[in-house]
């Protein structure tokens, strides 16, 4: 924890989407998860190995042939529809679902608040399917009422690349709720990524189901103390005041690594290069192209942050980056969003990791973010503590579908950053 301070922080204090579905009972015990043990995913109770040469598919192996080609059933008065955000209507209306029905804290305190900008940014790299933007709509009305996403993925887990999706934003009307619609929609979400040919998917979600393949916790840096105080993110610890907390985070005006500039298009070959052979050390990463690397790391404003160090001749030798998700504050008079930095990629290859990503707070403070949030994978466990880092209450744990891995990943082997 960081000193003075006590930070429940937001990334952990949301619920997760799963979660608040329906689709984790936490009464039940853990290895009864009445949806999950139907599904080719790794289940409590099987024997642990220790080794990753029995990394494998789960699922018998099946071909495009063996798969249904009409949609899963919808209740009476509902219908499928592919949600096309180039379209700014329906991209405004997977917004505004997402901002009033996805995922909130446990004291109604905060709401993600996705921009549509960011929501264009994460739904559309490159390869996407309009089929895997996935909604469903009142028949009667047209009214969105639930939605999920698919993007493709190439990832490696160990020595193994797989074609893979990333599912997110899983999410129905509160009103909704109790029509179970979050199941029809993984079936359906599998069922269109497995006619393109696609058996593995990952995910990452707040709550413990079956079985993670590895979990990382949450830490939080404040930048903007004042605020973060009194939004009721974080809470002064005893003796402790404001004016001191605001002395304890303070922060420089500019970066201290020489050669840190915004990346431009120019960058993309180097950077990929040099993020490529960064995440060839994990067992779980990304394999990225120069195209899904433009796509990702090019600077969007309030969307993703990105910076390289340039040194002697002009040679790309690290690079820095961070996404931004702000979130509705409910029911406070003096402030209505919480601006935060979510760690992205990051390549400490010449300037020691500590310098580098402290570098990345002061940008992401410079940019007006109010918290930076970061995990524990990569080295990033190493130096956040003595970056005045605090530790979160919760973790995130990443899975993958239909695809075991023999050997449970520790938070360091893992290098890969799900939005």
């Amino acid at each position: 924890m960081a000193e003075g301070e006590d930070q429940s922080g937001l990334a952990d204090r949301l619920k997760s989407a799963l979660d608040a579905l329906g689709l984790a009972n936490k009464a039940q015990p853990k290895d009864n998860y009445a949806f999950w043990s139907t599904q080719p995913v790794s289940q409590f109770g099987e024997e642990a190995s220790t080794s990753s040469s029995d990394n494998g598919p789960i699922d018998t192996p099946k071909t495009v042939a063996d798969i249904r080609q009409a949609p899963n059933s919808l209740p009476d008065n509902f219908h499928w529809d592919n949600c096309d955000i180039d379209d700014d209507k329906q991209l405004t209306e997977v917004y505004d679902l997402l901002c009033q029905h996805y995922v909130e804290d446990d004291e109604n305190m905060f709401r993600f608040a996705y921009s549509p900008e960011f929501l264009r940014w994460a739904l559309k790299p490159p390869g996407t399917r309009s089929e895997w933007l996935c909604g469903v709509r009142v028949t009667s009305s047209g009214k969105l009422v639930a939605f999920i996403s698919g993007i493709p993925m190439q990832t490696r887990v160990d020595a193994q690349e797989l074609p893979m999706v990333e599912i997110n934003f899983l999410c129905v009307h509160k009103k909704l709720r109790h029509k179970r619609l979050a199941p029809v929609l993984i079936k359906e979400i599998t069922r269109r990524v497995n006619l393109a040919g696609i058996w593995q998917a990952v995910y990452t979600a707040g709550v413990l189901l079956p079985r993670p393949a590895a979990e990382a916790q949450y830490w939080h840096r404040t930048l903007n103390p004042r605020k973060l105080v009194a939004v009721g993110f974080s809470r002064l610890a005893p003796r402790m005041t404001v004016a001191r907390a605001v002395k304890l985070y303070r922060l420089p005006a500019a970066p201290a690594s020489p050669g840190v500039r915004p990346m431009a298009r120019a960058d993309v070959p180097a950077v990929a290069a040099l993020l490529a052979r960064h995440l060839a050390r994990y067992r779980l990463a990304p394999v990225l192209s120069e195209a899904e690397v433009a796509h990702w790391l090019l600077p969007l404003p309030d969307v993703v942050h990105s910076y390289v160090v340039e040194g002697e001749g002009g040679a790309i030798t690290d690079m820095l980056s961070f996404y931004t998700l702000p979130s509705s504050v409910i029911n406070n008079t003096e402030y209505n969003t919480l601006k935060a930095a979510y760690m992205f990629y990051t390549v400490a290859a010449t300037i020691p990791l500590s310098k580098l990503l402290n570098d990345a707070l002061i940008l992401a403070h410079t940019t007006g973010h109010d918290v930076f949030n970061a995990l524990d994978i990569f080295e990033n466990g190493e130096v956040l503590r003595d970056l005045k880092f605090g530790i979160g209450d919760g973790k995130l744990r990443y899975y993958l579908y239909n695809w075991r891995v023999g050997k449970t990943l520790v938070p360091s082997e893992v290098g890969l950053v799900m939005l």
